[in-house]
């Protein structure tokens, strides 16, 4: 695949896709190409020309969901230690841009400008995205291995065992 942006499920399906933390049941556990908010990360779907959540079967959403549930989780637990300003997390599925199911997963800070704090991350300027400053680079090394060995750790913890 040429440029692994421009089928982001397939070219995690192959291996290509380098934001990838790990793959779960039913989703990949991707980091977030822009780092604005440390620890913004993903779920995609595993399956390719899968664009909303109604297009999977009732139980198929359930398993999706659970690995979604299961990465919130992981940013909650690596974000809290990384950062002792962390407030919460934010989970969104929107889809109004890239076709293909992903859940969005936010870690939400204390040190966010006070009229963003308690406002969706959608109203951040929408430079955010292509500001070289927030791009994912090396410097988030030491919290996408975080994020990574905690995903893997919840996977195997018994309460997020996939039981369906």
């Amino acid at each position: 695949m040429s440029d692994w942006r421009s089928d982001r499920v397939r070219s995690a399906l192959a291996g290509e896709n380098p934001t990838v933390l790990s793959e779960l049941d039913h989703s990949f556990a991707v980091i977030g190409d822009v780092q604005w908010l440390p620890g913004y990360s993903l779920a995609l779907t595993k399956v390719p020309g899968v664009d909303r959540l109604t297009d999977l079967s009732r139980a198929e959403r359930v398993r999706y969901l659970a690995d979604v549930d299961l990465l919130a989780a992981a940013v909650e637990s690596v974000c809290s230690r990384h950062d002792e300003s962390f407030r919460r997390v934010n989970v969104e599925i929107l889809g109004n841009t890239d076709a293909f199911l992903h859940a969005h997963v936010w870690p939400r800070y204390g040190w966010e400008p006070p009229e963003r704090v308690t406002k969706p991350v959608w109203l951040y300027s929408p430079d955010r995205w292509t500001d070289e400053r927030y791009r994912l680079s090396p410097a988030h090394d030491r919290l996408r291995a975080d994020l990574a060995a905690e995903v893997r750790r919840l996977r195997g913890a018994v309460e997020f065992r996939d039981n369906l």
